[in-house]
Formats: C-alpha cells, sequence, structure tokens
C-alpha cells in the first residue's frame, strides 16, 4: 500500500511538471508573438516620425519604443522560467541555426548567446559608426578592430566563428544606423539600444527542433 501511493506520488508529481511545461511554452510563444508586434509597431512609428518629423509621431515612436522593450524584458523572463521547467522534466531544447547553406543545432544557451552576439555587435556597430562620423572619418566598419575581433561578450557555449559571424552581422547594421544618425535597423530606450526583432530573426534563421 506504501509503495502504491509512492508510485502514484511520483507520477502525479511527473503529470504536474509536464503541465506546467506545456503551459510555460504557451506564455513564451505567446510573449514572443507579443513581442514581435510591439517591435514592428516601433518600427512603423518610427518610420512616420522619419516622415513628418512632427512633435506628436516623435512622442508616439518613444511610447511605442518602451511598449517594445518592456514586452522584450517579459518575453526574456517567461522564456527563461520556460527553459527551467522544461530542464527539471528532464529534456531541453534544442535548435537548428541555418547559416550559409548549412544547419547546425545548438541548445537554449546556446540560442541565447547567438541572440546577444548579434545584439551586442548593433550596439558596439552602432557606436563605433557615431564615432566615425562625429571625427569626420570615412564609413569603414571593417576596417574596425572590434569588429575584425568578433569577440566582444564571447563565451564557449558556441563556436568562436560562430558568434563572430553574427557579432559582425549586427554589428555592420549598427554601424550603418550610427553613422547615418538613423534607426533603420534597431531603436534606442532609456535602458540602451537593441535590435529590432524582425531583423534579429532573419540574421539568425533559428528554428527549435
Amino acid at each position: 500500500m506504501k509503495l502504491f501511493s509512492l508510485r502514484n506520488l511520483a507520477i502525479g508529481a511527473i503529470l504536474v511538471v509536464g503541465a506546467t511545461s506545456a503551459v510555460s511554452a504557451q506564455n513564451y510563444n505567446e510573449e514572443y508573438q507579443e513581442w514581435q508586434a510591439a517591435q514592428r509597431r516601433a518600427q512603423e512609428e518610427y518610420r512616420d516620425y522619419q516622415r513628418t518629423r512632427s512633435a506628436r509621431d516623435y512622442r508616439q515612436w518613444q511610447d511605442a519604443q518602451r511598449r517594445a522593450q518592456q514586452e522584450y524584458a517579459d518575453y526574456r523572463r517567461t522564456s527563461g522560467s520556460n527553459n527551467r521547467y522544461t530542464n527539471r522534466a528532464g529534456g531541453s531544447r534544442y535548435y537548428r541555426v541555418y547559416r550559409n547553406g548549412s544547419y547546425y543545432q545548438t541548445d537554449y544557451r546556446g540560442a541565447e548567446l547567438l541572440r546577444q552576439a548579434v545584439n551586442s555587435g548593433y550596439q558596439q556597430g552602432y557606436r563605433q559608426g557615431q564615432l566615425d562620423a562625429r571625427y569626420g572619418r570615412s564609413s569603414n566598419y571593417y576596417g574596425n578592430n572590434v569588429y575584425r575581433s568578433g569577440t566582444f561578450g564571447y563565451q564557449s557555449y558556441v563556436a568562436r566563428d560562430q558568434y563572430q559571424y553574427y557579432f559582425q552581422q549586427g554589428f555592420e547594421r549598427g554601424y550603418e544606423d550610427g553613422f547615418n544618425n538613423q534607426y533603420r535597423y534597431g531603436y534606442r530606450t532609456n535602458s540602451g539600444l537593441n535590435i529590432l526583432g524582425n531583423i534579429l530573426n532573419g540574421i539568425l534563421n533559428i528554428t527549435q527542433n
């Protein structure tokens, strides 16, 4: 009788973890979609402001940026929670990354690091582009030491050459925005610079297995 109860208790615990993981995965997908929608909205508001340069459109653009930043924070919080539940259930999430005609597989930490590589590249590129424009230098991101190294923020969860590739992809776009004093590929909030979600996804071309 005691053994039966213990077994039922263990089965019940597994079912609870599985159900929680499924709910968490659903929340993760919903938060991701809301972040993407907020990113698109911010980009549309920026284009409106670029066209009109009105104070009203500027305020709407700033509001949309803050909304996108909040949605991104919600998405990151949910994605971290989803990863913990998945690990407790005895499994882990894996992703396929497509680059130059080939696929390779990485885990959750690797996928997050590649996203960080693109975003960090954008941030560093933007700053370097601004500096070159400020001091009257010609546009030349490929001659920049930070770009050529491509290892800013690197961790060994992924291959170094993979990190470098995605960092440089972000850097190129950030440099163009910074040099031209625009936000074609990213957006700014009080907490800093970020690359737009649709640009990030286009660069990474990452899917969950």
